[in-house]
């Protein structure tokens, strides 16, 4: 293999890599660059390498992490996540015509027709999942399900503890630069998971308001049976992002 044929590899390797950390950023971050090297087995240097470049093409950014318990010298640390540019590098599932479409909509029929289509798509998403997280019992093993779901439908989802409840977050969302101009898209899609967990949730954050993270909170104790047994859909709350 010539010098050319070296080069070209290398290079290629190296966008794959670089690729890797732009998609561990979308799906974990905000995060540390040490978190990164040693999720990926790289090395700091090639890690800011990376981070470095993937700024350079402002398609990542940093904040400062909090301070916890005293304040200790030095610089707080560091926390990475990628921009709405940096989002795009994984492609989103509706694009100018989409919101064309719905703008067409909402001057026909208003907010119930906006509504009414947003219930749409998120039943076509949900529904072929719906048994494998029903069946699951409470609110945390059917967020790790629901997670699950998701993330096989582009949305790279994942759980974790915090407090008395479980958050769902949801990295990536494909439908973002819709929902930024229709909010009812996130309202329908936060009902459907109250439905779908068998308990109230509230929506912390979301990527369309500009946040790192659509965050769901969900409580592990406060569903509502009804005479059937089944929860109800409890009405959802719109946080404050975080």
């Amino acid at each position: 293999m010539g010098h050319t044929g070296v080069v070209k590899n290398e290079q290629q390797a190296e966008g794959r890599t670089r690729h890797g950390v732009a998609r561990l950023l979308l799906e974990e971050g905000p995060i540390t660059a040490a978190a990164v090297a040693e999720t990926l087995g790289l090395s700091p240097a090639a890690v800011r390498r990376h981070l470095d470049t993937l700024v350079a093409n402002g398609e990542a950014e940093f904040r400062d992490a909090p301070r916890r318990g005293q304040r200790g010298r030095g610089r707080p640390a560091k926390l990475w996540l990628l921009t709405e540019t940096g989002r795009a590098r994984f492609g989103h599932a509706y694009d100018d015509l989409a919101i064309a479409a719905i703008r067409f909509v909402a001057e026909g029929g208003g907010e119930t027709a906006v509504r009414e289509f947003a219930a749409r798509r998120v039943a076509s998403m949900v529904d072929r999942h719906r048994t494998a997280v029903t069946d699951k019992d409470g609110p945390a093993e059917r967020a790790k399900a629901l997670a699950d779901a998701l993330t096989r439908e582009g949305y790279a989802a994942s759980t974790r503890r915090v407090g008395t409840g479980e958050q769902l977050c949801q990295h990536h969302c494909p439908v973002a630069h819709v929902a930024a101009e229709f909010p009812q898209l996130c309202e329908v899609e936060t009902a459907t998971f109250a439905d779908l967990l068998g308990t109230h949730v509230q929506r912390l954050s979301t990527i369309a308001r500009g946040d790192a993270a659509c965050t769901t909170h969900v409580p592990l104790s406060g569903t509502e049976p009804t005479e059937h047994g089944r929860p109800t859909a409890p009405t959802t709350t719109e946080g404050t992002p975080s």
